[in-house]
């Protein structure tokens, strides 16, 4: 009895305890009353309704699952991933599926509707579909967020959505960014009149270029947070809006015809964040900010902001983010000031900023970064008393800060990147001065003149752990630094344009191992190594360097460009350079190398520039460029290399730029090259090439074409009018793929490497040049100019007219087709080339008068008309004025100024003057009395003469004056007619 008694208390016990650990486990005392799903069934059917009709957008494997996927039955829905229940009721008040690759229809009949309570609803990011039906938002009376941003931009039509959608009035946040919607002025009207409760507006790349910007006004002044960034808003934006009593974020960057002025009162004390960016506005900027103790950030890059910088932002003691950059701001920083503290970076580059480089910079306790390159900075930088312990990132490229760097400078730790460049900076840089920066990932220090470097490492090894990239190009170093040896982590080593000379010896750079290497425009005459670096750059141009071209070694297997030009180097390219597949670059120009280029080289399909010229290389071009070359300039001017062009070079579909001239070769017009789409420049000149140039041509050959030079060779027949109707880029402007200011680039990256970042640049660039005869002289142009075109058909053996067609070719720059025999007048048509401002058709057979509509020619500086057969006056006005006697000697025709030579009232100059009357009809009777009196004594001598011209082509003077005599005679007839017509009865008698 005792044992069952004992028993039943253990059993009571535990039933007990099991039913104390039920209730700590459950969420509340109350809950032990609810029902097993607190969901209610309808909105858990509409969810999982909505599941049924969504598709998942496959991505990559290492996207999260979305979170739609595990929603069921066997789960209450509150409990489901992405929603939010009323705890009380169990409604679905939140739905967040925000970055989930979802893919569905959202029309007027989609369950989500059914959850009519819905408070919140995040779709971001998404792959939703708005169909052109009446949607059913409005349904949710209480929704007060609405996140539809980021859906695909291809799906939402947002040229219809606030015809079709009404947005619940009670929304206090609404984000429709990112969606390719368009927003007129009525629709956005609309929208911030309904929505009065409105805190949270972002319409980031919404179309509202049709947008008035002074509808803003009617925001609500309850309003926090306005995001209308790259909204290709117009106009003047209305000053009231920076007012707006509420407000805490106004983000109008990137809407670059939108402009106005900052109110000059004040503005909202309310805001923390600013950012004008890439707007158009202009004025002064007001000194307004001494109440604005909330702001965080403030950005008014890119701008027409002028005048100075006003004190009060220096004042700021919230400030985290400054930038001012790319303005006109003028005048100097202050002094001292009193805010800041919290700064983590300051920009205010590309300014007019003048004055010293104050010290308190480099004390800001929180300052991370600071760039005030390209202002007007002048003086010393000055010492700094405490510096920061924070700053990672200096810029003062680009001023003209003088003296020496302060030794303060160095004590700035947590340096990582100093561009000091281009600037008059002094004094001796030492090892012992670098090795403090352990942090140290790049300096520049390039382009300061007297500034020198101490190679003297008193016998201490200098590891500089952590540097990556260091430039001294143009300072005043005298020789290689070697205590780099020890940089181990030195990807980039740029001291190029200094004093270095003589050999550099492989135990100076053998340690490091580099990937750039420029040790250009120095006065060396050899190295025993490049070290073991993986080269990705080697740059060994104008220098002094001996001997035969360096060996490509195992470490240069990804070299992407190599420069040796302009050095004193001889012998052949050694047939290993085959090797550097990786090779984007190859530059040997003005060299003594000889021998035949090496046939392997058409086979580097990586290889994009080959400048071989100035050199003495011989034989054949190589007949191997494969097809998919990225060939995009091929350089061979003055070497001896004969033959005909390879017909291979038809599959370099990118190749831009062919020069071969100055050599021997020997072939007829290549028209075969005018299959090339994007062929810009092809030089020929001083060959051997012969024949016609083919003028029955396909329309679309040669449409890029922008120089062409084939002066100095052996063509023949007619100039082909179909020819120059093809070049359209001479005609109408294009597009290119590189400016006047801008330089074409390869990437910088190996096949096997990922681009860098940090100190390294992520590419460099190879400027193309080539030799041009430009206004009677020749001249290199740096750099092919989208915007320079030029005809060089001279010293050739064309006969014939100048086909009217030249003068369509409105873009010409320079036109050349002297030293032919080209016959007939000047067209006139050439008045029309507006921006001709080189004209030579010096030494041919052109006849009658020159043109008057060369008068128009505005630009035209330099002009050859010289040895013609050219009559009558020359034109007078504009540049006509400013051309010498040079431009017109041996055209016996010709009078006025600037010849010696006048004309008789502006006609051309006849036979000497007759003792007789013109007007007197018996003048002609007495000229035939004595041609008939010496007929017969002059029949004998007129019949052998002419026997003599037909037989041998012989004197052509004489058949020239008797057709000169015998227009004289005519013209004269005429103006003799001519004048008796417009006399009047009375003065005939």
């Amino acid at each position: 009895m005792g044992s069952l008694i004992w028993f039943s208390q253990i059993l009571c016990l535990s039933f007990i305890l099991l039913q104390f650990r039920v209730q700590s486990s459950s969420p509340s005392q109350s809950s032990l009353n609810s029902p097993p799903h607190l969901c209610r069934p309808e909105e858990r059917s509409a969810l999982l309704d909505f599941k049924s009709t969504t598709n998942v957008v496959e991505s990559c494997p290492c996207t999260p699952r979305p979170i739609i996927q595990a929603w069921n039955e066997s789960k209450d829905c509150c409990l489901w991933d992405g929603i939010t229940c009323d705890k009380s009721k169990g409604h679905v008040i939140g739905l967040d599926l925000s970055s989930n690759r979802l893919k569905a229809n959202l029309t007027a009949n989609s369950s989500l509707f059914r959850l009519e309570k819905l408070q919140s609803l995040n779709l971001f990011d998404n792959f939703f579909h708005y169909p052109n039906v009446s949607f059913g938002f409005d349904r949710w009376k209480s929704l007060t967020y609405l996140n539809l941003s980021d859906s695909d931009s291809g799906y939402m039509d947002g040229s219809l959505l606030f015809d079709e959608i009404s947005l619940p009035p009670k929304l206090v946040s609404l984000d429709l960014s990112h969606n390719g919607l368009f927003l007129d002025n009525i629709k956005f009207q609309l929208l911030v009149h309904n929505l009065t409760e409105l805190r949270f507006l972002i319409l980031d790349s919404v179309n509202m270029s049709l947008v008035v910007p002074s509808s803003l006004l009617n925001l609500t002044s309850s309003l926090e947070h306005l995001s209308l960034r790259s909204c290709n808003l117009q106009g003047n934006f209305p000053s009231q809006v920076f007012q707006l009593p509420s407000l805490q974020l106004l983000d109008l960057r990137d809407n670059s015809h939108l402009g106005g002025n900052l109110p000059k009162s004040s503005l909202s004390s309310t805001l923390e964040y600013l950012n004008l960016d890439g707007c158009q506005f202009y004025g002064s900027i007001p000194d307004v900010f001494g109440k604005m103790h909330k702001l965080t950030h403030f950005s008014l890059f890119n701008n027409s902001f002028d005048g100075e910088i006003p004190t009060s932002i220096f004042n700021l003691a919230n400030l985290t983010y400054l930038r001012l950059s790319s303005n006109k701001l003028r005048g100097p920083l202050p002094h001292s000031i009193s805010g800041l503290s919290f700064l983590h970076e300051f920009r205010m580059d590309n300014n007019f900023i003048v004055g010293r480089v104050p010290s308190w910079l480099f004390s800001l306790p929180s300052l991370s970064y600071l760039n005030l390159a390209n202002n007007k900075l002048t003086g010393p930088i000055d010492h700094v008393e405490i510096p920061n312990l924070i700053l990672e990132e200096i810029y003062l490229s680009n001023n003209e800060i003088s003296g020496s760097i302060p030794s303060s400078f160095f004590h700035l730790v947590n340096l990582t990147i100093v561009d000091l460049s281009s600037n008059n900076l002094g004094g001796t840089i030492t090892a012992n001065m670098l090795s403090k920066l352990v942090n140290l990932l790049s300096l520049d220090l390039s382009n300061n003149s007297l500034l020198s470097l101490s190679n003297n490492s008193t016998a201490v090894n200098y590891s500089f752990p952590n540097l990556w990239s260091l430039k001294f190009s143009s300072c005043n170093i005298q020789k290689f630094p070697s205590f780099l040896r020890e940089a181990e982590s030195l990807r980039e080593l740029d001291i190029s344009k200094n004093n270095i000379s003589g050999q550099i010896h492989k135990l100076e750079i053998e340690g490091m191992s580099l990937s750039i290497l420029n040790l250009s425009y120095n006065f060396l005459t050899g190295i025993d190594s490049l070290g073991s670096g993986n080269f990705e750059t080697i740059d060994l141009r104008f220098n002094l360097l001996r001997g035969l071209l360096p060996i490509p070694s195992k470490t240069w297997g990804y070299t992407v460009q190599l420069f040796i030009s302009r050095n004193n180097l001889s012998g052949e390219i050694p047939s290993s350079y085959c090797n550097l597949t990786s090779l984007g670059v190859l530059d040997l120009a003005n060299n003594n190398l000889g021998g035949k280029i090496p046939e392997c080289l058409g086979n580097l399909r990586n290889l994009a520039f080959l400048d071989l010229r100035m050199n003495k290389f011989y034989g054949r071009i190589p007949n191997s460029f494969v097809n998919k070359s990225e060939l995009r300039t091929l350089t061979l001017n003055g070497n001896q290399l004969e033959g005909i062009l390879p017909r291979s070079l038809v599959n370099c579909s990118n190749l831009e730029i062919l020069d071969v001239g100055n050599n021997d070769l020997n072939d007829t017009f290549p028209d075969w090259l005018g299959v090339l789409p994007t062929l810009k420049v092809l030089i020929l000149r001083s060959n051997g090439f012969h024949g016609a140039i083919n003028n029955s041509m396909p329309a679309f050959y040669f449409r890029q074409l922008r120089i062409i030079d084939v002066a100095h060779n052996d063509f023949m027949g007619l100039l082909p009018r179909n020819f120059f109707k093809n070049l359209t880029a001479m005609r109408d402007v294009v597009d290119g793929q590189y400016t006047n200011n801008q330089q074409r680039s390869i990437p910088l990256c190996s096949p096997h490497q990922q681009c860098r970042s940090g100190g390294v640049p992520q590419q460099l660039y190879y400027e193309d040049s080539v030799k041009v005869v430009v206004k009677g002289s020749e001249r290199e142009l740096l750099r092919i100019l989208n915007i320079f075109t030029t005809i060089d058909f001279s010293s050739n053996q064309f006969h014939g007219p100048i086909p009217e067609e030249l003068g369509e070719l409105n873009l010409l720059k320079g036109l050349n087709l002297s030293h032919n025999s080209l016959t007939d007048p000047i067209p006139s048509s050439l008045g029309k080339l507006v921006e001709l401002e080189s004209l030579d058709l010096s030494s041919n057979k052109l006849e009658g008068r020159i043109p008057e509509l060369l008068t128009a020619l505005t630009f035209l500086s330099f002009l050859n008309l010289s040895h013609n057969e050219l009559v009558g006056h020359i034109p007078e006005g504009k540049q006509f004025n400013t051309f010498l006697n040079d431009a017109y000697i041996g055209n016996s025709g010709l009078c006025g100024f600037p010849l010696t030579k006048k004309c008789h009232n502006k006609e051309e100059p006849g036979a000497p003057p007759s003792q007789f009357d013109e007007e007197d009809d018996s003048t002609a009777l007495f000229e035939w009395k004595f041609a008939l009196a010496g007929y017969g004594c002059g029949l004998v001598l007129g019949l052998s003469l002419g026997y003599i011209a037909f037989t041998t082509g012989k004197p052509w003077w004489v058949v020239k004056k008797v057709e000169k005599y015998q227009q004289k005679l005519v013209g004269r007839g005429n103006r003799r007619q001519k004048k008796r017509k417009t006399q009047k009865p009375n003065q005939r008698c």
